[in-house]
């Protein structure tokens, strides 16, 4: 009988498909169960190399599989669908899974750690909380329209809206009133939820080492730290700066054929939140000519002059995406360089 050397699971919310196969590729078998069934096989199987696609609950079952001795291995899905054949179906993907982790020079993705999901869990809630603040925001300001009130667009104005309605020339319904109170006061609670979220992060990020080296990097701040550890579990997975600023999408996309070579806009590839973070931190800097110049020296000033703003802003972003690999890599802080 063959021994088994891979197997890739599909994964589902209820039920879990898998194929086995040895070490010539050939099938062995084939199996449906669902979460318990799944996890009382894996408990008892011999260790192998198991592969997954790398989406929603496969950071959970990778730590489930290291944790009775296999090799778990998540494949980002793109680099899986080239090896589906024919008609697609739950074994067929999970025949596919199992022949992409067979490739020699196949991309893996490190298996996030529990804090690590904590941390996406605490932020996109955040996130959540302040959409939800800017609907309600706008909501009070289209409802007030309608009654001939013209609300100034920004948050720092919502705390003058009913001195706005009482300068008002007209009175208003009663019913809008209390609409508004209520939108108001939902408002507020957000507020207070946005700041909650805030100080979680801020209260484990203070017991990070490596989040408080990341913060020596100008521009960037807690959240960005939080977002840099929970997305990059291992900064080792990437060669250098470059190529975990190119898996951000903060390099030039590439199209050339025929010997000539075309580079295009940033690819916009990857993590599109810790892309946008960096850009953010990168436009922080810039608006300052003087921390500017102080932590990036005359490069960074010339380039301000010769190109767009926003085109000096991605550059930025890009160093400073280099920089941040390099101190999740060496564990050090940034640090000024004489020009």
């Amino acid at each position: 009988m063959q021994r088994t050397v891979i197997i890739g699971i599909d994964i589902g919310k209820n039920l879990f498909h898998l194929v086995g196969r040895d070490k010539v590729g050939r099938e062995i078998f084939r199996h449906k169960f669902n979460r318990a069934k799944l996890i009382q096989f894996l408990s008892c199987h011999e260790p192998v190399v198991i592969a997954m696609e790398s989406c929603g609950g496969c950071h959970w079952l990778a730590r489930k599989c290291s944790s009775y001795g296999h090799i778990p291995k998540l494949i980002p899905p793109q680099y899986v669908k080239p090896y589906v054949k024919s008609h697609k179906n739950d074994f067929i993907d999970a025949g596919a899974i199992a022949e992409a982790a067979s490739r020699p020079h196949m991309r893996f993705v490190t298996p996030k750690s529990e804090m690590a999901q904590v941390l996406i869990v605490i932020r996109r809630v955040r996130t959540a909380h302040i959409k939800e603040r800017t609907a309600c925001m706008n909501r009070i300001s289209s409802m007030l329209h309608e009654f001939g009130i013209s609300l100034p667009k920004g948050h720092h104005q919502m705390k003058n809206v009913f001195q706005r309605i009482m300068d008002h020339d007209e009175l208003l319904p009663p019913l809008l009133l209390l609409e508004v109170k209520q939108h108001f006061d939902h408002y507020e609670l957000l507020n207070t939820r946005i700041k909650e979220q805030e100080e979680k992060l801020q209260r484990i990020m203070r017991q990070q080492e490596t989040a408080k080296l990341l913060q020596t990097i100008p521009g960037v701040g807690p959240i960005t730290a939080c977002c840099c550890l929970s997305a990059v579990p291992n900064p080792q997975d990437f060669k250098n700066g470059r190529n975990f600023a190119a898996w951000i999408g903060l390099v030039p996309y590439q199209y050339s054929t025929g010997g000539k070579s075309r580079l295009l806009g940033i690819s916009k590839r990857g993590n599109k939140e810790l892309r946008e973070m960096f850009v953010h931190a990168a436009r922080a800097v810039m608006w300052r000519d003087e921390s500017a110049e102080k932590y990036f020296g005359t490069w960074l000033i010339e380039l301000k002059r010769r190109k767009p703003f926003n085109v000096a802003v991605v550059a930025l972003a890009n160093k400073l995406a280099r920089i941040a690999w390099s101190v999740m890599a060496e564990q050090k802080p940034f640090e000024i360089r004489a020009s």
